[in-house]
């Protein structure tokens, strides 16, 4: 799929530049700007109220094996660590695994795996307990990827397991214009090399997906999952509850 392939390149180029900010981009923390403890504690603080959330829920039913979808540096997969036996964080950069294996070296029980595939066959059917997703269905290059993606999800999940993840419903309207991106393309085809542009230049490739919710619903529906509630956060979107 030459969607994906590109997709895999331009997160290898933001990995190899700046792989805490290319996770969680807030402002004036480019180039270096996160220091490693504070970046994992966002995931902490994220994840603890998620959790939290869910327990009000019933879910999960088990605490034993997590999967982080899109993990990054392992933000997200440190803070599950401290919830369940065992972690799989996937992710689509050789250069995120690398540095989410450095940067929890220390943690055995967390497993991080390169996944280049528009599916998740490194796993079988009812493997986890706890599906987790943030901040990666929302860079995805299409609904179609990101809706498959989610099928996925369903299906290695356990019954009375939780999937939580976030998706923005729509895009605020200096998100829909892209510009950042476009003109990062631009540079591209004039030669401008991706070292230039993310070290020298505010432009970054990063593209932005929104999934009406009713549509989410019925994808997750279609394949099994139940819809067990649905918060709103503002610039981030959505965050969706499901279980089987």
């Amino acid at each position: 799929m030459k969607t994906l392939e590109r997709h895999r390149r331009e997160w290898e180029h933001l990995a190899a530049d700046d792989p805490l900010w290319a996770v969680l981009t807030a402002p004036g923390r480019r180039h270096g700007g996160w220091e490693p403890e504070e970046f994992f504690a966002t995931g902490e603080a994220e994840v603890a109220g998620v959790m939290a959330t869910a327990a009000g829920l019933g879910l999960p039913r088990e605490h034993g094996r997590a999967l982080d979808f899109g993990c990054g540096a392992g933000r997200i997969s440190r803070a599950l660590g401290s919830r369940f036996e065992r972690v799989d964080g996937v992710d689509i950069a050789g250069g995120m695994i690398d540095t989410a294996r450095r940067l929890n070296a220390d943690r055995e029980h967390l497993h991080f795996h390169l996944n280049t595939t528009p599916d998740l066959r490194l796993f079988a059917s009812d493997t986890f307990d706890c599906a987790y997703s943030s901040l990666t269905l929302q860079h995805l290059p299409g609904r179609g990827l990101a809706l498959g993606y989610l099928a996925e999800l369903v299906r290695v999940l356990r019954p009375g397991g939780l999937l939580a993840f976030q998706l923005p419903a729509r895009l605020a309207p200096i998100h829909r214009l892209q510009v950042t991106r476009r003109l990062y393309a631009l540079a591209r085809a004039l030669r401008v090399s991706e070292q230039t542009l993310l070290r020298r230049t505010p432009l970054t490739p990063m593209r932005m997906l929104a999934i009406p919710e009713d549509v989410v619903r019925s994808a997750l529906e279609r394949h099994g999952a139940r819809v067990a509630r649905v918060e709103t956060l503002g610039a981030d979107g959505q965050r969706y509850f499901a279980t089987r």
